[in-house]
């Protein structure tokens, strides 16, 4: 069986020749061009695989936020672990596109994260921060240099909020970047201002099953055109977008489509309005074009390097002639860089110096030297010691290799150790590092992520070159043990004798003492394994939070993250009690069968909440389902299921026998068939921007109070829908059978009431409910209210 490092080589290693083929082509051009988004997988992939791969430009990426506040269609991760996953996505995205990534958001606890769904730009800019968002995007601007800048999607009316607030930073941070009394602290931290040549906005509509734009997308002024297919795997450059996009897979990303778009309009909105026939039309786009306006001298060593470089291009794939236009070329731009004036330097010397990083990585290539690196381990604790291992290939270079660690802040390396063609490197990590998650602040497409990585130098056609690799896995100073507590959450009703309950703890790792502090009306010892914790009797409804500790000091959780498309990750948080006390009343005679996808942890909640629960399996779904009372259907699960698809017409025959079917939100492309998948015809809406109610406080109309659902045997109130996080609901019913009633109303601000939040019909002896309410993030979140109408929606019918 392949080990984790090898299955990581080879899902990211590509043919010889298409590696050289990329590498030779980032010489075709000396711009940048920024692609601009919230979320992870908001980039324009094929548009930026013709811009990368076709004209040679060098792509940036530019992201706000790590897409924690969005769904996961893989597995349980959300949050700060979703965070994680889509970060990880993220990277490996851009390295099919061989782009760069900067990330403007630093996390769940950043200012810039992804709070969920909003429909207003300036909402969620005052939510971010607007100025921190500028001076971030203006501070990527002035240490990337980006020629062009093209958000992802227009500031328009039914466009997500994240969207617009960053279309309005991007095009503020433009202005400002050039601005030398703008954000002054960066001149310290040695950037200075830069000027973006050109802004463009997409001049396509980013309406669809999700958004509705309101308003026309502007002019065509210029378009991004395929010159034909990649002449290094023969796909269209569409179809490499689409791979990229497939990395984004918690999102379902990823589509193969018969007919590859071929090209993408653009609108350029800053530096003029007239029409252009190419996006690099007016820009110094190859080393030639640097040469004008310079002295003699300097100019003819630039024309001789693109000389060179164009020679290398079409040696392809004769790796000697390639080798020995290379180190022409690279001589030629080291001489003219020597002559540069101050003016030119700042002007342009930013250019030049990433052209010598990219054929020094050409000529890596061409010379076949390929690096692999490990760490054992690669999670690593403060005070701990580990192995970097580089393993060198067969490869053409005759010449020896030198390898160098190149070090974070927290971690020593000790004297080389060489074994044939392994270099074992002892690692150390200092005892006050800090622990932290997988949050880097960017990717290189030629450097690898920031963190420990090796440096190496040879010689090559004549010339000293620097390569760069970084560990299979990304090596992370992380806490020294994981703490698990079993359950990490009670649930304690007032309706019943409290008492106690007792908390299972496992400690990976070194301590010799783990501790669960008390708190008022909780009072916690240990037991065992783990810990009683004593209820009193007349503890009042709450939250309550006793924090775990280990020889003293907090406690820490690492929840390990594992996908074939991003490899392993963890994610790292206080481990603590969380405990809610609240005024709840079971149903009676309730045994609820669970059928989840993955994407929530609804049967868990409903097995600590006291109910009798049964995860439905494949089997289940094929045996006697008479044996339930309720069938709770979770997020999505109709379309990450083949079983329970299968299973649609036993459920709707159990429904007319006397079952109380409850689904949970779903999106159309979900297996949710409107004629088929419920019992009576339910559509879901689209665009989902039509059909949500993203403000977690807007107002909650009854329009059935008496209802069954609403009154027993929780009577629902107003209060509780206090403290619900994120937003309402999203994906509601537009339409529905007569048998359906509308049980609740709910709109953002200047919007209509929408009754498809919450929907009941009895249908033969039984009962389907259907709700788009996010009811299963309100229950990770211990918001009372979510469990109280919990309960009532598993009733029996």
């Amino acid at each position: 069986m392949l080990s984790h490092r090898e299955r990581l080589h080879r899902r990211r290693a590509r043919p010889a020749l298409v590696e050289l083929h990329r590498a030779l082509s980032r010489l075709k051009s000396t711009l940048t061009v920024m692609n601009t988004g919230a979320h992870p997988d908001d980039e324009h992939s094929g548009m930026l695989a013709v811009l990368r791969l076709a004209y040679g430009m060098r792509v940036v990426i530019a992201c706000s936020t790590r897409g924690e506040g969005g769904q996961n269609a893989l597995g349980p991760e959300r949050g700060g672990a979703l965070g994680v996953v889509r970060t990880r996505e993220m990277e490996e995205a851009a390295r099919t596109l061989d782009a760069d990534v900067v990330w403007l958001g630093h996390g769940p606890d950043d200012p810039v994260h992804d709070f969920g769904f909003s429909k207003d730009g300036r909402d969620t800019l005052a939510r971010w921060g607007r100025e921190r968002i500028v001076e971030r995007l203006v501070r990527a601007y002035r240490a990337e240099r980006p020629d062009i800048v093209i958000p992802a999607f227009l500031d328009v009316p039914g466009q997500h909020g994240h969207h617009r607030a960053m279309t309005q930073a991007a095009e503020e941070a433009v202005r400002l970047a050039a601005d030398p009394h703008a954000f002054p602290q960066h001149l310290k931290e040695g950037l200075t201002p830069w000027e973006v040549a050109k802004f463009y906005l997409p001049a396509w509509s980013g309406g669809g099953g999700t958004y509705d734009d309101e308003l026309p997308p502007p002019d065509v002024t210029v378009r991004v055109r395929a010159p034909g297919r990649d002449p290094a795997t023969g796909a269209a450059h569409a179809e490499i977008g689409e791979w990229s996009r497939s990395f984004h897979a918690t999102q379902g990303m990823g589509v193969w489509r018969p007919e590859p778009q071929t090209d993408w309009p653009l609108h350029l909105k800053l530096a003029g309005q007239g029409t252009e026939s190419d996006i690099s039309e007016g820009l110094p786009a190859r080393l030639a074009d640097l040469a004008r306006g310079l002295g003699h001298a300097t100019a003819e060593q630039l024309e001789a390097a693109q000389a060179h470089v164009d020679r290398a291009l079409d040696a392809f794939p004769h790796r000697e002639r390639i080798i020995e236009a290379l180190a022409a070329a690279a001589r030629h731009i080291e001489i003219a860089q020597a002559r540069l004036s101050r003016e030119e330097q700042q002007r342009f010397g930013h250019r030049l110096a990433r052209k010598r990083v990219e054929i020094d990585a050409a000529l890596g290539v061409a010379a076949g030297i390929v690096a692999t690196v490990w760490a054992e381990p690669a999670a690593l604790a403060p005070g701990s010691r580990g192995k970097l291992h580089v393993h060198l290939g067969p490869r053409d270079a005759a010449s020896p290799v030198e390898i160098d660690l190149l070090l974070p802040e927290g971690i020593s390396g000790g004297t080389a150790i060489h074994d044939a063609s392994v270099t074992t490197f002892p690692i150390a990590v200092a005892r006050a590092a800090p622990i932290g998650n997988a949050y880097p602040p960017s990717f290189s497409s030629l450097l690898g992520r920031p963190g420990l990585r090796v440096a190496l130098r040879t010689e090559i056609g004549g010339r000293t070159v620097t390569l760069f690799a970084e560990p299979e896995e990304p090596v992370e100073i992380v806490p020294a043990h994981s703490v698990t507590l079993a359950p990490d959450a009670l649930i304690v009703s007032t309706r019943a004798r409290p008492g106690s309950r007792s908390v299972r703890a496992r400690v990976d790792g070194p301590a010799a003492s783990l501790a669960l502090e008390s708190t008022n009306g909780a009072a916690a010892r240990r037991e065992g394994e783990g810990f009683r914790v004593d209820i009193a009797p007349d503890i009042a409804p709450g939250r309550y939070s006793l924090d775990a500790t280990v020889d003293g000091a907090p406690a820490y959780r690492q929840t390990p993250i594992t996908y074939p498309h991003i490899g392993r990750a963890r994610f790292v948080s206080r481990q603590n009690l969380d405990m809610l006390v609240v005024d709840l009343l079971l149903p009676q005679n309730a045994r609820v069968g669970y059928v989840g996808g993955g994407a929530d942890r609804v049967g868990l909640w409903l097995r600590r909440m006291g109910l009798d629960v049964t995860e439905l399996d494949e089997t289940d779904l094929r045996g006697d389902l008479k044996r339930f009372t309720t069938i709770v259907v979770g997020i999505l699960a109709f379309g990450l299921r083949a079983d329970l698809a299968e299973a649609v017409g036993r459920l709707n025959r159990w429904v007319e026998e006397g079952g109380h079917l409850l689904t949970l939100y779903h999106r159309p492309g979900d297996g949710w068939l409107p004629e088929r998948t419920p019992p009576r015809r339910l559509v879901i809406g689209s665009p989902s921007l039509r059909w949500r109610v993203t403000n977690p406080a807007a107002p909650v109309e009854f329009l059935r109070p008496r209802h069954p659902l609403l009154s027993r045997p929780n009577a629902i109130t107003a209060q509780d829908f206090t403290g619900w996080d994120k937003e309402r609901g999203l994906y509601f019913a537009s339409q529905w059978d007569g048998a359906y009633e509308p049980l609740l109303a709910m709109s953002d601000a200047g919007e209509a009431p929408l009754e498809g939040a919450l929907l009941s019909a009895s249908i033969g002896r039984g009962r389907h409910t259907h709700t788009s309410l996010v009811l299963h993030h309100q229950l990770d979140r211990l918001v009372p209210g979510a469990f109280r109408l919990m309960a009532n929606l598993v009733q029996p019918a």
